[in-house]
């Protein structure tokens, strides 16, 4: 069994809270627009981190991370990318990418909207956590907490950080 941490959309923001959480995880993921490459650095001082770039990202996150990733873990085919479109209505690109790869799970970000569903007539669960930092329209910081076992996520969660304009920002010191 793996826990799994998933946030999105930080845009350079870190703050105890997200810490705190990255601390209770086997595994973190990042689905894109990172912001500040002080964010995945300090996550991946606590636990093993894949992460995707997101539109945002500069040159730096983009030779880190890819712009797609896909990989299974416990039984599971995952596939996560930063820009999907809607639930169900994907981009042209994605919907190529999932029938090249045949994920079990769809994993974007870039909306800032926290969306767990089940794609109607397909076996393809597709989930968004959110945003986690504090730039953009939503209202609530968002990120998922789950775990993935012999085939099957189970005891997700939504894990709320506040609401956006009263984050405090921490600072991070990077480390190498």
């Amino acid at each position: 069994m793996k826990k799994i941490l998933l946030l999105s959309d930080t845009h350079g923001h870190v703050d105890e809270r997200m810490m705190a959480y990255a601390e209770t995880a086997d595994e973190i993921w990042h689905a894109g627009d990172i912001g500040d490459l002080k964010v995945t650095d300090a996550l991946a001082n606590i636990k093993p981190l894949r992460a995707v770039f997101g539109n945002i990202d500069g040159a730096a996150a983009r030779i880190q991370f890819p712009e797609n990733n896909d990989f299974s873990l416990e039984g599971v085919r995952f596939f996560i990318t930063h820009i999907g479109g809607p639930a169900g209505k994907y981009t042209q690109r994605v919907r190529s990418l999932l029938e090249q790869h045949q994920p079990d799970v769809f994993i974007c970000g870039h909306s800032h909207i926290l969306k767990v569903m089940q794609i109607k007539g397909r076996s393809l669960l597709h989930i968004n956590p959110g945003a986690a930092g504090v730039q953009g329209f939503h209202q609530m910081r968002t990120m998922l907490r789950f775990e993935v076992e012999a085939g099957k996520l189970q005891n997700m969660e939504v894990i709320e950080l506040g609401k956006r304009g009263k984050a405090l920002a921490q600072t991070v010191q990077r480390t190498h």
